[in-house]
């Protein structure tokens, strides 16, 4: 039997607003429970219609975002019969999948969920959001070669976005991309010479892999996830 649950909590669970969102709209009589204009505090359970602005929301399964500390050799994909896929690796009880992907000798932060419709709305480019990695190459570089990943590098017979990049020793700088082509750090230093010995995602869009250990997966917290909703234009649901 399903427990019900607070009112505001449902319209959190299923990615509408948060939680103080949802209690304004109960304030406001905006929401309904079986016809009923609903009241804080309000529970509710899959055998209640619960409607906004006199639209029906769906129960249906609360959509899951996780983040992940991907290791070096765990490949990012959903595949069963791949050794070390990213799904086994992290074993979630519910159906969920990764948006984008870190290729299997690069480490760091990779975001999964349940939800579809969120995946293009963050990876698309011309939405812009930024993620960020620390890229460690086998020879020394000069500003030259940081001036020119910057403004862009032909790769894939197209040239790169320009991009923020940062030196932090010899051998290592931080870069800040708005696309995700196809190992394309990777592709680009190669272009100018170097070549990459290590590379590990350190942030997507506000959220960082700060604090999360190698190989360890948890659910966003409310923060991250209503940043996360309000940066592809959920902030009032949808």
């Amino acid at each position: 039997m399903t427990t019900a649950i607070r009112i505001n909590k449902f319209f959190t669970e299923h990615g509408l607003c948060s939680r103080r969102e949802a209690d304004r709209l109960v304030e406001s009589g905006a929401v309904t429970v079986n016809g009923c204009v609903a009241k804080l505090g309000d529970r509710v359970s899959p055998a209640d219609v619960i409607a906004r602005d006199g639209q029906v929301i769906p129960w249906g399964k609360a959509p899951i975002y996780i983040k992940y500390h991907k290791p070096v050799g765990v490949t990012t994909t959903s595949e069963p019969h791949v050794e070390r896929n990213i799904i086994a690796e992290i074993g979630h009880s519910e159906r969920i999948f990764p948006i984008g992907r870190l290729d299997k000798d690069s480490s760091g932060l990779i975001l999964l969920t349940n939800d579809g419709n969120i995946v293009n709305e963050i990876l698309r480019a011309e939405f812009g959001h930024e993620r960020e990695y620390v890229v460690e190459v086998d020879q020394p570089f000069d500003q030259a070669f940081l001036d020119r990943m910057a403004h862009g590098v032909t790769i894939l017979g197209s040239r790169t976005k320009p991009c923020r990049m940062t030196r932090i020793d010899r051998h290592r700088f931080r870069i800040v991309l708005t696309e995700g082509r196809n190992r394309q750090i990777r592709r680009m230093c190669q272009a100018l010479g170097y070549r990459v010995t290590a590379l590990h995602r350190v942030r997507i869009m506000h959220i960082t892999v700060k604090g999360l250990d190698v190989g360890v997966w948890k659910e966003l917290t409310a923060q991250e996830r209503k940043e996360l909703l309000e940066a592809v234009g959920r902030s009032t649901g949808r």
